[in-house]
């Protein structure tokens, strides 16, 4: 137990360092299940830099534990699921995040669990309703719509995502408006363009790093997006 808790530590600490190649290569010396504890303490902790690298981590290392064992994958996945259950008790911060890049990690999740990630959309299925948790529903569509684009047309995440546009929660709009931009869902573009000169500035986590934008610069990239769309 002492040596869990010392490992838990020891990764609580190498993720809030800056250095996310350094992060990976420590982690890739450790078996996966070893590090599981760690990273979900991690997903929902208050530091944005520990809380973003252990969701990106989470990926790459519930990737390798379903390459070596897809059933104790699935066990993580299920555990993601749980957390956003009411009857858990908990909040699931970070879990839409941490489980959308798993499946963005590994095409064999990704195979099992989209028609999940996108039933937290649905009022008939696993519906998320704290803006909090659907900023992290709106982000983890988007990732996954940057490697599984197909996948989440197969699944009609373009129909769930686009009542989103409508919210009360501006984040949660242009998240939204950001994952229909990579879906090249057309038929967002009007609603879109109504904010797209917005100031207000939030953090986005993209490309590996923390950065600050506004909600009229992701509906403008957007728009751009569904411009550049194939008639």
């Amino acid at each position: 137990m002492a040596g869990q808790r010392n490992l838990k530590k020891t990764i609580l600490t190498l993720l809030a360092t800056p250095d996310i190649d350094r992060i990976f290569a420590e982690l890739a010396t450790h078996p996966p299940e070893a590090l599981l504890n760690a990273l979900f303490s991690g997903i929902c902790h208050a530091d944005q830099h520990t809380r973003w690298h252990a969701i990106t981590a989470m990926g790459s290392t519930v990737a390798r534990l379903a390459d070596q064992d897809m059933e104790a994958a699935r066990v993580v996945m299920r555990r993601f699921m749980w957390s956003l259950n009411d009857e858990s008790g908990g909040i699931g911060w970070g879990a839409p995040e941490a489980m959308a890049e798993c499946l963005a990690s590994h095409a064999g999740l990704a195979g099992e669990y989209t028609n999940i990630l996108v039933s937290f959309m649905r009022e008939d299925g696993f519906y998320l309703e704290l803006p909090s948790l659907q900023r992290g529903l709106m982000w983890g569509i988007g990732r996954l719509a940057q490697v599984r684009p197909q996948l989440l047309r197969a699944w009609q995440a373009p129909l769930y995502l686009l009542p989103y546009l409508d919210s009360e929660d501006l984040m949660v709009r242009a998240l939204a408006a950001r994952a229909l931009g990579q879906l090249r869902v057309g038929e967002a573009a009007a609603k879109i363009s109504q904010w797209s000169g917005d100031t207000t500035e939030f953090t986005l986590y993209a490309g590996l790093r923390l950065t600050t934008v506004t909600a009229g610069q992701l509906a403008r990239e957007a728009l751009a997006a569904l411009a550049s769309a194939p008639a």
